[in-house]
């Protein structure tokens, strides 16, 4: 898949709309809890900030307010948290669309980011309105996708702006298809994939195409149960557990994570998606970072991705111990599976522009 990026645009003077995704977890007094999807944008905003007269906005969308504008999911609240992440001045604007966008671009500073309120407050959004994408797209003459986690969802501000203006794929994303390819097309071997977390009906296809060129999946956490629970076969390649942590079975046993350790430590390649049990409680989080520890100390690649498996590496403190982090939870899955996301379908060269 080739696309169309950003070191192919001359970005003078240009009004730029770059969608991120800034969906982040925040505490009970409203801080940023995770900045992994903070940070990773920073280069291509850097990139495109050194042209002269340039004007940046960056949209993202921020939990489920049901097409409703609602304060809860305000992006106001992270906008001190974005100017730390990308170390520039930033000005939050109280819509995505409409009068109040073109007078901040209008008077926005130089080197200033412009950071619009939540793409969900509108309904179009998910719904992909041609009406609202042509509203996001109005005030703008590019647009940068840099948020490969959303490139599964065909939304307005990933597949309907792309038709209005030149659209362009951002570092991230090239680096994201990069690696993704890379262990799903030529993996050093022996590779093996752990999946975990909750979700039969998105974890299944990846199992599936997992399972026909990779040595070993190892699964664990729900995914695990409901594959024993509604006797779902697989090749002799996928290994479900042994033995559980209890009747419960909310983390996998000792031999079963002896087992995969065995497993792991041969590696040479490995894909991890979703925990191996309920590791935001105690004692159920042993099994997981067994399995964490045991990819640390090994020598494989390693590319984790998903919210959860983000999650466990933030607490651990080893994000800049993983040879690549996705920062795509379902478009992960679904790109490895071998599915055409629509957010890249809409920056592939030879398409529409």
């Amino acid at each position: 898949m080739e696309l169309r990026n950003v070191q192919q645009v001359d970005f003078k003077n240009a009004r730029v709309l770059v969608r991120v995704d800034f969906n982040v977890e925040l505490n009970n007094v409203s801080e940023v809890q995770e900045h992994f999807r903070l940070d990773i944008v920073k280069e291509t905003i850097n990139y495109i900030s050194a042209f002269p007269g340039v004007k940046v906005a960056l949209l993202t969308h921020f939990g489920r307010p049901d097409g409703k504008r609602n304060e809860k999911f305000s992006v106001g609240q992270i906008t001190m948290a974005v100017e730390r992440a990308l170390q520039k001045p930033v000005t939050f604007v109280p819509d995505c669309t409409g009068e109040r966008v073109e007078a901040a671009l209008s008077s926005l500073s130089q080197n200033t980011l412009l950071l619009l309120e939540n793409t969900r407050f509108y309904d179009g959004e998910e719904a992909n309105d041609p009406e609202f994408a042509r509203a996001l797209a109005k005030p703008f003459s590019i647009f940068v996708n840099e948020a490969f986690s959303v490139c599964h969802r065909a939304h307005a501000s990933v597949v309907g702006v792309p038709k209005l203006l030149p659209a362009y794929a951002g570092f991230r994303v090239l680096r994201e298809i990069e690696k993704l390819d890379q262990v799903r097309l030529m993996p050093r071997r022996p590779a093996i994939a752990v999946i975990g977390g909750a979700k039969i009906e998105t974890k299944l296809p990846l199992i599936r195409e997992l399972e026909k060129n990779y040595d070993a999946v190892l699964v664990g956490g729900k995914v695990a149960n409901e594959m024993i629970d509604e006797k779902i076969t697989c090749s002799e390649k996928v290994l479900v557990p042994q033995d559980f942590d209890s009747p419960k079975r909310l983390d996998i046993g000792p031999n079963t994570i002896a087992y995969y350790i065995q497993i792991i430590k041969t590696a040479k390649t490995i894909i991890w998606n979703g925990p191996m049990g309920k590791f935001e409680e105690k004692p159920y989080d042993v099994g997981t970072g067994a399995v964490l520890q045991a990819m640390l100390e090994s020598e494989a690649f390693v590319l984790i991705g998903g919210g959860e498996s983000l999650a466990v590496l933030e607490k651990a403190n080893v994000m800049d111990k993983i040879g690549f982090v996705s920062s795509g939870g379902g478009a992960m899955l679904e790109y490895l599976s071998g599915h055409k996301l629509p957010g890249l379908a809409a920056l592939e060269i030879g398409g529409v522009l």
